[in-house]
């Protein structure tokens, strides 16, 4: 039960969030697209927000302002977040066009607030729990695809649903967050996703 528990931090870990939404995007809009131009969407997605991360958080190990790939301090979160702020942007003014994908343009949007709130929180000294923060604006946003294209994904939709309750248990069976972080995390992620929806819904 333990290993059950654990591996939700790694399946749902913050940075591969984007690539899920971009994902589930492509498999529930019925809008075509050219195969290339989803792969390019994909690649880019993937380097941006995966691979640049992790060559940057070796970097910022190697200069020892973060510890760990966990992030447990809530010092060493600063620098991530904003990284990961200005990466955001990228894809906002590089990859998506609020014109040609306004679904996908305004759910970085979302994002992107989501992670400042949570840099402003570290800033004032509270580590907010960014895998839920992640799954929750997640879920949102599909549910949100959903009623857009009118259709039926009740099963992916609650498999997410189930996905943040196996978050939630899995960080706070690591003791890696307490129950507020989780919330404040879930309202961070929601919320964002949930006020963007008036731009594109």
């Amino acid at each position: 039960m333990r290993f059950f528990l654990r591996i939700a931090s790694y399946l749902f870990h913050p940075l591969l969030i984007s690539l899920f939404g971009l994902m589930f995007y492509y498999l529930i809009t019925p809008r075509y697209f050219e195969p290339e131009l989803i792969r390019a969407k994909c690649y880019a997605v993937i380097i941006i927000t995966i691979l640049i991360p992790l060559i940057t958080f070796f970097l910022l190990k190697n200069l020892r302002v973060v510890s760990s790939i966990h992030l447990r301090e809530v010092g060493e979160r600063k620098f991530p977040l904003m990284i990961q702020t200005l990466l955001l942007l990228v894809i906002i003014k590089m990859v998506f066009n609020s014109y040609y994908s306004p679904e996908l343009y305004y759910f970085f949007v979302s994002v992107l607030f989501s992670t400042i709130a949570a840099l402003l929180l570290v800033i004032f000294g509270f580590k907010v729990s960014l895998h839920q923060m992640g799954i929750a604006g997640l879920t949102m946003f599909v549910i949100a695809l959903s009623v857009h294209f009118n259709k039926n994904i009740l099963i992916e939709i609650g498999f997410l649903f189930f996905a943040n309750g196996w978050v939630a248990s899995s960080r706070l069976e690591t003791k890696s967050h307490t129950i507020p972080e989780l919330i404040i995390g879930l309202f961070l992620g929601v919320i964002p996703q949930l006020v963007m929806l008036n731009f594109w819904l």
